[in-house]
């Protein structure tokens, strides 16, 4: 183009002739008539590229491509994938001759021209888009990749994000929670992708199979759930560009925070700041403003759903139940039943008989033990010798006055047996009542189970009323005297000593 340039200029600046021009830049003649006639700067276009060595593969080259054409579109395969199997066939010219046989067969195609889509329009309260995105952070200096959960009302494009370590089912079931809490109310619809945690079988057009507990939330809430037509992205294009959008705005760079729960308060922060931003259609008005007028038309919130996702199994004879590669401690008298264990976002519940029977918060890592040393009690009461071993007791976290009267009585004979005795009687009384007989024990010198239950007993005896003064005013001026012969006339006057 430079070279252009200067041609134009020193004939029509400067007055040169064609001849001379030609000469110095080594051009021909009609070279530079035709630059010289050419209203805009000439770009040269080949119109078709040669590739001698692809001519006796593209037969093979054409054939896969169509067969690729038949499969879905995850499973095609890409220029490169076929410019290396060409190779093994012996095909030993260059990649970029294969990629535009590729890129001009495909552009033949029928429908090969860009799609087309119509605009959607969304009522107020009509429809709440959902999707899922897995995001780097950092969590306690550790590298971690987080699956955070996507909202977005249609409407007001009002947005709300949650981060957790599982896309499992529970995890949709408190997102949905706490979503709907921040919304401060339920859409009519609810559009989803064809997640397994929500959808059991897809059929032809919109039929779909619904999993069941995901309609007990559809239910409860009462709103109606809506699945997208498999590799369509365009139904719900609003989630689908939150999701890129959000990598950029609060992914890059890398978060980094002590705890998940923290992260998901930023995040709930942020989502509230994003807010204030124009909304895309109506822009004289800010993505909040618009979410404020759309609250209304929202159905009002329930109580949250009990979202847990439940499966049976059998109590080990450690008192241990398996959930997602851990393990967790049951009361010891349910040892060998099964029992139903209930995982929620944050819980691990189990019920037996219809009661609850365990509560512990739930972990995420694997093979780790999750105890309670009062389900082991009953144990001890058979086997106090456990009391110094057993892994529920290593680490409980007693009072200071019991733990030191727990070290001093290990250390005699029997003792084991006798803090035995004193945790039977904490779990009846309570630790805080535990701990002052055991610290009014330890300050007299008397360190024994029967003198700390001696003041246990004392600290639960009730004090003795004070005395209450009697007023003078109510003193007799004539105290009766007792006079026998009255009853002696009850009697049909027969002394009663003659009886």
């Amino acid at each position: 183009m430079e070279t252009i340039g200067k041609l134009r200029r020193r004939h029509l600046v400067k007055g040169e002739s064609i001849s001379a021009i030609a000469r110095d830049l080594n051009l021909s003649r009609n070279t530079v008539k035709k630059y010289l006639k050419a209203e805009a700067d000439p770009v040269y276009q080949r119109e078709s590229q040669p590739a001698p060595k692809l001519g006796v593969f593209q037969s093979t080259l054409e054939n896969w491509l169509e067969q690729d054409s038949q499969r879905p579109r995850s499973q095609r395969r890409t220029a490169r994938r076929l410019f290396e199997d060409l190779q093994r066939e012996g095909y030993v010219g260059a990649y970029d001759s294969v990629q535009r046989f590729v890129k001009g067969w495909k552009a033949q195609r029928p429908g090969a021209g860009k799609d087309a889509f119509v605009p959607l329009v969304f009522g107020a309260g009509d429809a709440c888009q959902f999707d899922w995105s897995h995001e780097q952070v950092i969590l306690g200096g550790m590298p971690q990749v987080v699956k955070v959960a996507h909202f977005r009302l249609s409407h007001s494009r009002q947005m709300f994000l949650a981060a957790y370590p599982r896309e499992s089912q529970e995890m949709v079931f408190d997102a949905h929670n706490r979503a709907f809490a921040f919304f401060g109310g339920v859409p009519n619809r609810m559009i989803y992708d064809n997640p397994r945690t929500i959808i059991d079988a897809i059929f032809s057009g919109k039929e779909r199979r619904f999993n069941r507990r995901f309609l007990a939330l559809a239910s409860h809430y009462l709103f109606e759930p809506v699945a997208c037509t498999p590799a369509s992205g365009w139904e719900k294009g609003q989630i689908e560009n939150q999701v890129g959008n959000v990598r950029e705005w609060l992914f890059t760079p890398t978060a980094k925070f002590d705890t998940l729960a923290d992260l998901n308060v930023w995040l709930e922060i942020r989502c509230k700041e994003l807010a204030c931003r124009s909304h895309p259609t109506q822009t004289e008005q800010t993505v909040a403003q618009v979410f404020s007028g759309e609250q209304v038309h929202l159905r009002t919130i329930t109580p949250p759903f009990d979202g847990y996702f439940e499966q049976t199994n059998r109590v080990s004879s450690t008192c241990l139940v398996s959930y997602d590669r851990n393990r967790y401690s049951v009361p010891a008298e349910y040892a060998g039943q099964r029992v139903s264990v209930r995982a929620d976002a944050g819980r691990i519940r189990v019920v037996a008989d219809g009661k609850l029977v365990a509560d512990h918060a739930r972990h995420f890592g694997r093979e780790r033990l999750i105890l309670d040393p009062w389900h082991y009690l009953p144990v001890l009461e058979k086997k106090p010798g456990a009391l110094r071993n057993g892994a529920p007791f290593q680490d409980w976290a007693l009072p200071v006055a019991i733990q030191a009267v727990k070290e001093r009585l290990l250390k005699s004979p029997q003792g084991d047996r006798a803090f035995v005795e004193l945790l039977l009687a904490m779990r009846q009384y309570g630790a805080d009542l535990m701990a002052v007989a055991c610290e009014l024990a330890l300050e007299q010198g008397a360190v024994s189970a029967p003198v700390i239950l001696n003041h246990l007993h004392r600290l639960l005896t009730p004090a003795k009323p004070a005395s209450v003064g009697v007023s003078g005013a109510l003193t007799l001026t004539q105290e009766p005297l007792a006079d026998c012969a009255r009853y002696d006339s009850l009697r049909g006057g027969v002394p009663c000593w003659l009886n």
